[in-house]
């Protein structure tokens, strides 16, 4: 209806990988759109789509619940469980890897699916997308957000675009603290900047016009610790709504014009280029990646869905993804050492600890 808020919730997570960490078995999704397809029939959800990015299914749910509704993070939840399920019939690669507990809380928050939610009243038209990544941990946005709107080299409309001339607020999550900063631009630029380019510890969480129109929001999930070790992955989402007073879709896809180096890759444990590929072309292998993003665009009306779009399917990016690959050769050479494997107090997330500590009674 004219006037409502509509609810676009990004909901994803590992349930399975194909073969290995490489890609989704057709089963998957196909499993789970038959579940919505039947959510929509009873009007649990306005629409739907579903997709993957490498081993991450995708759920794309459009509703009128607004962020964080029970209702529909427990059916997030039951489709991966029921995907999962599928996923052990078929033998397939951690299954359920991200599904970290046994029974629903009443929230996804901490419990292994990242979640993406914006609401908002639609304009006369309502372009948004959608991105998705593989093989990367959180802050991989901030680089590229920081560009589309706050760059006027990657968005000239910051300055010839009278709506967007004030600038945007962005909000700053400090993972560690647990709390979080909002910044204006381009007056906090500089500040922003020194918290955003410490992109493991401060995530760019969400940005909004001056006037709070909200612009776009990132899956900040982190990692949980069960059975005394870090387990899940986080592999990110991201939306985010363009034109009338906000970047135009070219300027925000601009800013994944350069691959730039990002926390993840090989067992979460390696840094390197990230990748803007098609759909299709999501499907890491080499060393388990290099990482990985995709970005589907729709058109929303009436809280519904247009086909999606696959914005990376275009050769102009092309350039890009030889830059990546020949990225990828460079730091791949440098093999167990870093800047290529994770600094020491970024690998508690993986097996290293319990090496280390198997060694410290020789330690002297």
């Amino acid at each position: 209806m004219p006037g409502e808020k509509v609810t676009l919730s990004v909901i994803k997570a590992d349930v399975g990988g194909f073969v290995g960490h490489s890609a989704m078995h057709p089963h998957l999704p196909k499993r789970a759109r038959a579940i919505l397809a039947e959510e929509k029939k009873d009007g649990k959800v306005a629409d739907y789509c579903v997709t993957h990015c490498g081993d991450d299914l995708e759920l794309i749910l459009t509703h009128r619940n607004g962020e964080g509704d029970e209702g529909i993070h427990r059916l997030a939840w039951e489709v991966f469980r029921s995907v999962a399920e599928t996923a052990r019939e078929l033998a397939l690669y951690g299954a359920g890897q991200d599904l970290l507990k046994a029974e629903f809380g009443g929230s996804l928050d901490g419990m292994g699916p990242g979640v993406a939610e914006i609401s908002f009243i639609e304009r006369k038209s309502e372009p948004v997308l959608v991105f998705m990544a593989d093989k990367a941990r959180r802050g991989v946005w901030n680089l590229p957000l920081y560009k589309v709107f706050a760059d006027p080299f990657n968005t000239p409309g910051l300055v010839i675009d009278n709506y967007m001339h004030e600038g945007f607020e962005f909000e700053i999550l400090d993972t560690q603290a647990g709390k979080s900063v909002r910044m204006r631009t381009p007056e906090e630029s500089y500040d922003l900047l020194a918290l955003a380019g410490f992109s493991s510890r401060f995530i760019v969480k969400s940005i909004s016009k001056r006037d709070g129109t909200p612009a776009a929001v990132s899956s900040v999930s982190q990692l949980s610790k069960i059975a005394g070790r870090y387990v899940g992955h986080e592999d990110p989402a991201l939306v985010v709504r363009a034109q009338a007073g906000l970047p135009s879709v070219g300027e925000i896809l601009e800013g994944f014009s350069f691959p730039h180096l990002v926390e993840g890759w090989m067992r979460g444990s390696h840094i390197g280029p990230l990748m803007p590929v098609s759909v299709a072309h999501s499907t890491p292998t080499r060393f388990d990646g290099p990482p990985r993003v995709i970005c589907l665009g729709f058109q929303l009306a009436d809280g519904k869905l247009s086909e999606p779009r696959d914005m990376f399917d275009d050769i102009s990016f092309d350039t890009a993804r030889k830059a990546a690959s020949e990225a990828a050769d460079y730091i791949r050479r440098h093999g167990p050492f870093e800047p290529h494997r994770l600094a020491d107090e970024k690998m508690e997330y993986s097996t290293l600890p319990g090496i280390i500590s198997k060694l410290a009674p020789r330690m002297y």
